[in-house]
Order: structure tokens, then C-alpha cells, then sequence
């Protein structure tokens, strides 16, 4: 199962964000254990950078990075795939490069706590409450 991880997930786990770090913390150690496939879109990988640097620091936002990386995967983006966020019906743009993304990469579920954010998905979307009960 390949699971790609909206921003708002990967900064509930690192900044321990109450009441959804239980929930997300069981799905990232499914990523670590290989028991489902975690993706990221790179376009989130700078954000989730610059989020955590404000929060925590340069230090810890580029330790964060590290560690996302040697457990997931990331799924690219480029001309092609700004062009199908472009054609597709979404009001927040990186939410639909983030879908792009997933869309082309054949992500089968984004995990996300912003479900209205992807109601014109082709990928299943799922909150984290949601994954952990199909997952576990």
C-alpha cells in the first residue's frame, strides 16, 4: 500500500500536536516497519522545512528533513505534473500539486486531516484516524 503524507500530518508527528500524534505516530512506525510504502511530495519538503524551522529551529527542521528521508520516499514533481494540478478543480494549489503528485505517481491513499482540501481526488484520501483502522 503506497500512502502519501500531507503536510499537516508529517508537522502533527514532529511537533507532537495534540489530540492527532497517537494516531499518526502508529502510521509513521508502519512506514518505518515497512508495512505500508510512505511518500511525501517534494513540493512539501520545504515547507514542512520552513514550518518546522520556525517552530523548533534550523538545526532540528534539517534533522526533521533527514530523518523523513531515510524512511520515505518522494514523489516528483515537474512541468507535468504543475500542469495536471492546473487542470484539476481544487481551491488550494499545493494541495492540488500534492494530489498531482500522488495522482501520477499511483499513490493509492493521501492521508491528510484536510479531506475537504482533496474532494475532487482520484486517490482515496484519508484522515489519520481513518488509515490507522485500515491499516491496523
Amino acid at each position: 500500500m503506497k500512502v502519501l503524507f500531507d503536510i499537516n500530518v508529517v508537522l502533527d508527528f514532529f511537533l507532537e500536536r495534540e489530540p492527532f500524534f497517537k494516531e499518526i505516530y502508529r502510521l509513521f512506525s508502519a512506514v518505518e516497519n515497512s508495512k505500508i510504502k510512505g511518500y511525501l511530495c517534494a513540493s512539501s519538503i520545504d515547507t514542512i522545512h520552513y514550518l518546522i524551522s520556525k517552530a523548533l529551529g534550523k538545526n532540528e527542521a534539517n534533522e526533521v528533513i533527514y530523518k523523513l528521508l531515510k524512511v520515505f520516499e518522494v514523489t516528483e514533481v515537474n512541468k507535468i505534473t504543475i500542469l495536471e494540478a492546473i487542470s484539476e478543480d481544487f481551491n488550494d494549489f499545493e494541495d492540488s500539486i500534492i494530489y498531482a503528485s500522488a495522482y501520477l505517481n499511483g499513490i493509492d491513499y493521501i492521508v491528510t486531516r484536510d479531506k475537504k482540501g482533496f474532494k475532487n481526488s482520484k486517490v482515496k484520501i484519508l484522515t489519520p484516524v481513518e488509515a490507522v483502522a485500515k491499516i491496523f
